[in-house]
């Protein structure tokens, strides 16, 4: 019976997406589309190349989970928002492409979940290229282990034209594994050594990053580790792609990342303040470990953040451990509860940590209230990093969405 329903269910998608095809056409054969999948920096990695080929000239769109745009311009999508989740279904994904492809669009980079690998959202695509960027404990709810998570990603690899490139980042445990036993052009980009596109770092603080990729030094904005492979997979693409390599350094030296991406402003008591989407284990080690490495030996790292409800409980004490070692001081509150109870969901973040690392925790439901808090602890030189919603300017709370946009608070709190 569970097969027969499996069954219908691919059926019902595989109609989905022919009806798109056959009224929409596919617009994917007039454009060069580029998809980025992995855990973390799938938004920075497509934001940053769709800045860069419009900073070339040419007529590019974006479809990514902050939003949707074509030429510049904000498309919104179903909600009223400008886009509907990481990748939209096949219906209104063929919609998007359709509308870019009609706006002259020659370049579309978008964002490729390992949901919509799964349910064949992005069947019948003929992308130009494709980037992996990592892979790390996340939406194991869905996909029930990591293999079928990993499973999922390479299902894109795998789907790849002939004509097309699949850049990895062979620093990631599963980078080696994502190139292998798939049929189009294999690169590698890391910062190990061996790779196609090898990067090294000459700086890192909070004026930004200054990288060497392939003898070539590359300037940015962009703040900590993470960014330098971000910005090392869109170097690498660039140049697969074929674009002018100079203009592409110049670009990127004024780039600065998505919202909600390590965005930070220096409040007038001199305390400096993160916003940034990290909500998976890696990506909270990772922010908190490159705000470590840019800090002042004397600051403080305060951090704010909770776990989302009705998604992988997983990973809700890892993160409460990872927050708690590598903060002084770590809030834990509300992220998006959904119809979960907030307070359940904090107690099961701290299961398992030592008196020790208990002694740093603050627990704060309400997570306007946690921010404030977290505004009357810090001193100058300290840090505060509000984690895990990032660009979302909502908080759900028993089914229901209400407006709460984390910078907009924190701004509040030192107005």
């Amino acid at each position: 019976m569970q097969n027969i329903v499996k069954n219908l269910k691919l059926k019902r998608r595989g109609i989905a997406l022919l009806a798109g095809m056959h009224f929409y056409g596919n617009p994917s054969k007039k454009i060069k589309i580029v998809g980025v999948t992995g855990t973390n920096g799938k938004t920075t990695t497509a934001t940053l190349l769709y800045k860069i080929a419009i900073g070339l000239g040419y007529k590019a769109g974006l479809i990514s989970t902050v939003e949707n745009i074509i030429n510049g311009e904000v498309v919104f999508a179903k909600e009223g928002r400008p886009s509907p989740g990481t990748t939209p279904d096949p219906i209104n994904l063929y919609k998007l492409l359709n509308k870019m492809a009609e706006k002259g669009c020659e370049y579309v980079f978008m964002e490729v979940s390992s949901h919509a690998l799964d349910q064949n959202r992005v069947a019948g695509i003929n992308f130009t290229g494709g980037i992996f960027t990592n892979l790390t404990h996340d939406h194991l709810d869905y996909h029930k282990n990591i293999e079928n998570y990993f499973g999922a990603k390479k299902k894109f690899f795998k789907m790849l034209p002939l004509h097309a490139f699949a850049l990895s980042n062979t620093d990631d445990e599963y980078g080696e594994k994502m190139l292998e036993e798939i049929k189009t052009g294999r690169v590698s980009y890391g910062f190990k050594g061996g790779e196609d596109f090898h990067g090294e770092i000459s700086k890192l603080d909070f004026s930004g990053l200054v990288l060497n990729f392939n003898g070539i030094k590359v300037s940015s904005k962009l703040l900590g580790k993470f960014n330098a492979y971000n910005l090392l997979s869109v170097w690498s693409a660039s140049e697969l792609l074929g674009f002018d390599m100079d203009k592409v350094k110049n670009i990127l030296e004024d780039i600065k990342p998505p919202r909600g991406r390590f965005e930070y402003f220096t409040s007038k008591s001199g305390v400096v303040v993160i916003v940034d989407y990290a909500h998976t284990p890696d990506a909270l080690e990772k922010i908190l470990m490159a705000i470590k490495e840019i800090k002042s030996k004397e600051g403080k790292i305060i951090s704010v953040f909770g776990c989302g409800g009705n998604r992988d409980p997983m990973k809700r004490k890892i993160m409460g451990h990872i927050g708690a070692t590598f903060s002084d001081i770590a809030i834990f509150t509300s992220d998006n509860p959904r119809n979960e109870d907030p307070d359940k969901i904090i107690e099961q973040m701290k299961e398992g940590l030592s008196p020790e690392l208990l002694k740093k925790v603050k627990t704060i439901t309400n997570r306007r209230e946690a921010i404030i808090e977290a505004v009357k602890i810090a001193q100058k030189g300290d840090i505060i990093l509000c984690a895990g919603k990032g660009h979302e300017d909502y908080q759900e709370i028993k089914g229901v969405k209400h407006h709460f946009d984390d910078m907009e608070e924190l701004k509040k709190a030192y107005a």
